[in-house]
């Protein structure tokens, strides 16, 4: 794990947990030899790097000093665009010498700067994305996917991201059973469902209060299960659509109709996991159109159907 000072600490210390809850779950069992060996590498050897949060943290290595990696992790932070360029630069010799290199969060920023997301696929933070298509115009940044591997490079999207990252490489690693384990060890769903999509129109509610749109944004997550139009939200705003709809963009970074979409897709999701309710009337109740407009929108965005959805991720409570 290469790291810097100002770097994200669970952009360290999430992904290193579930490869040291590997070695522990591998000891318990009777292994002798550890499945990974761990070291946190910065600028020079036994260094103080101060994260984000004032963490302190020793390094094990110098950058220079590692040799036979197998798996090159970069950590991401605020500061990741300004990280120094003696890491830069190692991480540009050192990668073509690993097996696979991996950035978590905006680590994506420094993977840029190395030359290494060139004509690749990507991911960062969410809020991080259309910085990174403009910092690297040749990388094809995807918007909604928690982690993407092209080739021997993968990113993960924001902070927690890599820690479902981590989890990917050890079920690539020793498979599905151990890294189910893990997870399950760590209180974590092994594959987390959908993208970073899902997280954005609560926070994006939470950021807004006390802004231009805050009574708008919230009278939308209130009166969702009804038909919605342009026309009326811009109405309840006391704007005119076009204003509106600029505005709306401007503040949120998405569209009505797509904050919308999302709010109603969070509340299906919930009954998904908590109810037995029937798909068709989840779709009702959620604002959907019918129930056909509801699978095919909710396939759009996590890549599984509202069924295939609820057998993986349905409470206990009424299995």
């Amino acid at each position: 794990m290469a790291v810097h000072d100002g770097a994200e600490v669970l952009d360290i210390t999430g992904p290193l947990s579930v490869f040291s809850a590997a070695n522990a779950l591998h000891a318990q069992s009777g292994g002798v030899e550890p499945l990974y060996r761990i070291q946190v590498a910065g600028e020079s050897s036994d260094a103080v790097v101060r994260a984000a949060s004032g963490v302190r943290l020793l390094t094990d290595a110098a950058l220079g000093q590692c040799s036979g990696i197998d798996t090159l992790l970069v950590a991401g932070g605020p500061v990741a665009r300004q990280a120094p360029q003696a890491l830069v630069d190692w991480l540009a010799e050192a990668a073509p010498l690993a097996r696979r290199v991996c950035s978590i969060c905006t680590g994506a920023f420094i993977l840029a700067r190395a030359g290494l997301l060139e004509g690749r696929r990507a991911t960062t933070h969410w809020l991080m994305l259309e910085e990174l298509r403009a910092f690297s115009p040749n990388t094809d940044v995807q918007a909604d996917a928690l982690h993407v591997k092209d080739g021997p490079v993968y990113t993960s999207a924001g902070v927690t991201a890599g820690i479902d990252l981590a989890l990917a490489l050890l079920e690539e690693d020793f498979g599905r059973d151990l890294a189910l384990n893990v997870a399950r060890v760590l209180v974590l769903y092994l594959k987390r469902p959908g993208g970073q999509s899902q997280f954005s129109t609560t926070l994006l509610a939470q950021i807004h209060e006390g802004g231009t749109l805050a009574s708008t944004i919230q009278w939308l997550r209130d009166n969702y299960q009804h038909p919605l139009c342009n026309e009326d939200i811009a109405r309840h705003a006391a704007m005119s659509p076009r204003n509106f709809a600029r505005v709306f963009k401007r503040e949120t970074g998405e569209t009505p109709a797509h904050f919308i979409e999302n709010i109603r897709l969070e509340a299906a999701v919930k009954r998904l996991e908590e109810t037995a309710q029937a798909l068709e009337t989840i779709a009702r109740e959620c604002g959907f159109q019918s129930g056909e407009h509801f699978r095919l929108t909710f396939s759009r965005r996590f890549g599984i159907t509202p069924g295939q959805y609820r057998n993986r991720f349905r409470s206990g409570a009424w299995r």
